[in-house]
């Protein structure tokens, strides 16, 4: 169910029943004692305004608002033109998608193996490194290997999340570890940091993710004092045990479950979408899909299941509930609604109002009053099949018939678990007073064939079985691979202005600034400068190398910069067979490129080698063996390598691997551990048949591509 909430009367709508919001604290909470903000807190918390000059960009979004949008207008629409590259900074092997920040006339960054980076901004000068050993210590979790989304600076600390679960401090000019916090159970081997800690009134908020992953995983969020690292509170996103988890979350919420969903856990993990309204002291968090995403199996099919897939309001002092808006009821499409949440001030038929706009993988764009979580509207941005429209009276998702793969049948669903707009953050510019929004469009034929919705046990030790299937190139649905574009989005009248394709099934993240500008990589190594108000492209240059993550524009010195990383990371190298043929883990410059106008450098040569299959003289077929690797590789290394060893940039493309073809390296590498520390996770607990037939099914793969 769409919720709406009266905080102010106390009160929330949930089906037909009234829950009173009587003693609505967090529970599971530190004492609720607030942070001291002497001068140098002040004026940290000055950067974060969404009224800021935007000469630092401190964390993921800018602001609290988190618009992705710059005022700096030294570049704009009448000078673009001359921008060019001040300097390039390789990071080597290590990359991800992640959106650095600035503050000071320093960059700084995480990369994929959680390692922290510090960079002058007029040199590309590398000034210092801090490692966490996130590989070594991640265990299990290092399977998932989504490495970091980002981090954010306050008052001299950069704070950072890890695979293991920590949050951590350092000191933003030396790079030492000011203090360390574990941010989950110490036996839990399965939650992981991947999104930015958010900073908000001398307090830094994380998240984790993991509900995919293994069993027992209930979401949380948890506040910590910035300066020592003292836990303030947590609130849990999904219900715990009735009778035996007291928090208010399982009061409140357990109502809107069946079954026994706590020996699952439940998920709704909030991994990145986070915003904070210093006027009303209020958190807002995007939680994410259940687990098992099969509703049937998590909660019998009965419930709307709170708080999954929903926008939560938080008081950012104790961690209590306010108000929720749920997106997708009973979710079982793995819609989650972690997608960025962004402030913008509207005038709504005649009247002023604070709302926030958010575009989450269900494909509806929803503009929501941040004040008390009433929906003023949602209409879809792109292909949607799975609800027909949002009923206004009840907020609720109207769906379409025959989408929930019932009876264990097949449904053909738009968007795709992908999201028709994924993490890769959109931005809102207050000053053209529209979205800018990466858009995919792809579907999904899902079904539950097989699965026994009363017996079913969770695995141990994949991170790939969530009781469903969902295939990503159904027959006769468009375009095969999916395809992606750009668009402005008008958020009063909820209307398309202007639409730009982009290459391939992915679109990059995007910065808006004053200038009347909005940047955006592809994955055809653009880096495109369009003009907000038309899309027409006033500027591009060729980075040499995928370009994804989401771009970040500053000034130091009176002078604006913009800056960008390049090269594929996260999740999208399980999505090989949908990459252009070009993109490849060997072939693809991981830097740091910084613009300005006047810039005159060039980037460094990279040398692209041929994709070359390896040739394997002493394969031999074995339908079998193989059918078995088949299997275990899909749901336990596609992660990284690519579904059917497609090979998408995040990891190597073993088809191109001498390992697979020698048993005792192939072991060495994959059962015992032996590059844990360059990011390939140890898989101790696979026999030696089961290696062997992924083995084979590597050399297979490989075999098919030599002979095209």
């Amino acid at each position: 169910m769409g919720f709406q909430v009266k905080a102010g009367l106390g009160w929330v709508l949930a089906g037909t029943a009234a829950l009173a919001l009587i003693g609505c604290q967090s529970q599971n909470s530190a004492q609720n004692d607030q942070p001291d903000m002497d001068e140098s807190a002040k004026a940290a918390a000055a950067k974060y305004m969404d009224s800021a000059s935007g000469d630092d960009w401190p964390g993921y979004g800018r602001t609290y608002g988190e618009q992705h949008y710059s005022p700096l207008d030294e570049i704009n629409t009448g000078n673009v033109e001359q921008l060019g590259l001040v300097w390039s900074h390789d990071l080597g092997d290590g990359q991800s998608n992640t959106l650095p920040i600035e503050v000071g006339g320093t960059l700084y960054l995480a990369n994929r193996t959680n390692l922290l980076h510090a960079i002058d901004v007029e040199s590309g000068k590398e000034l210092w490194q801090y490692d966490p050993k996130a590989q070594e210590a991640s265990g299990f979790r290092n399977r998932q290997s989504w490495g970091s989304r980002g981090i954010s600076w306050w008052n001299g600390k950069i704070y950072t999340g890890t695979m293991d679960g920590r949050l951590i401090a350092v000191d933003a000019k030396t790079g030492k570890e000011v203090w360390s916090a574990l941010t989950v159970d110490p036996k839990d081997n399965v939650r992981y940091i991947s999104g930015a800690p958010r900073i908000f009134n001398g307090k830094v908020i994380v998240g984790h993710g993991g509900a995919d992953s293994g069993p027992g995983v209930r979401g949380y969020v948890t506040a910590y004092d910035a300066e020592t690292g003292k836990e303030l509170w947590r609130f849990y996103t999904v219900p715990g045990q009735p009778g035996v988890d007291n928090d208010w979350t399982t009061k409140m919420a357990a109502k809107t479950w069946a079954g026994e969903w706590w020996k699952m856990g439940g998920g709704g993990c909030a991994w990145n979408a986070m915003a904070y309204d210093p006027e009303t002291d209020t958190v807002f968090i995007g939680t994410g899909n259940g687990y098992p995403w099969n509703y049937r199996i998590r909660s019998k099919g009965k419930g709307d299941n709170l708080f999954l897939s929903s926008v939560v309001a938080l008081d950012g002092k104790t961690g209590a509930y306010k108000w929720h808006y749920q997106t997708v009821p009973a979710e079982t499409w793995d819609y989650n609604s972690t997608m960025d949440i962004e402030f913008a001030d509207l005038k709504i038929d005649g009247k002023m109002r604070k709302v926030l706009l958010h575009a989450p993988k269900n494909g509806f764009f929803y503009v929501i009053d941040r004040l008390n979580g009433e929906l003023i509207s949602a209409e879809p941005f792109a292909k949607v099949t799975w609800a027909s429209h949002i009923d206004m009276k009840t907020g609720r998702p109207v769906e379409n018939p025959g989408q929930r793969y019932e009876n264990q049948t097949v449904s053909t669903v738009w968007p795709s678990l992908v999201g028709a707009h994924g993490w890769l953050p959109m931005a809102y510019s207050p000053k053209s007073q529209l979205a800018y929004l990466p858009t995919v469009e792809l579907a999904n034929a899902w079904n539950d064939k097989g699965v026994d919705y009363d017996n079913w046990k969770q695995p141990q030790n994949n991170i790939g079985d969530t009781g469903a299937s969902a295939e990503y190139y159904p027959e006769g649905v468009g375009a095969p691979f999916g395809t992606s574009y750009l668009q402005a989005w008008d958020p009063v009248t909820q209307k398309q202005i202007w639409k730009v394709p982009t290459p391939g099934p992915f679109s990059g993240g995007v910065v808006a600034t004053g200038g009347g500008l909005v940047f955006q990589g592809s994955l055809d190594g653009k880096f495109t400068a369009y003009s907000e108000k038309e899309g027409k492209v006033v500027w591009s240059f060729d980075a040499g190398a995928p370009v994804l993550a989401p771009p970040i524009s500053f000034s130091h010195n009176g002078k604006q910069y913009v800056t960008v990383i390049t090269g594929i990371g996260n999740s999208h190298g399980l999505f090989g067979k949908l990459m252009p043929s070009y993109i490849s883990y060997r072939n693809q410059a991981r830097r740091v490129l910084t613009f300005a106008l006047g810039g005159k450098a060039t980037i460094p040569p990279f040398v692209k080698g041929q994709f070359k299959p390896i040739e394997d003289k002493e394969y031999r077929p074995d339908a079998a063996a193989q059918a078995r690797g088949m299997a275990k590789f899909e749901l336990i290394c596609s992660l990284c390598h690519g579904f059917a060893v497609g090979g998408g940039g995040t990891a190597p493309d073993l088809r191109t691997s001498a390992v697979p073809l020698n048993w005792e390296a192939f072991r060495s590498v994959v059962h015992d551990g032996a590059l844990v520390p360059n990011g390939m996770p140890r898989f101790q607990d696979l026999d030696d048949q089961t290696l062997q037939d992924i083995r084979q099914y590597i050399r297979a793969k490989a075999q098919e591509k030599n002979k095209q």
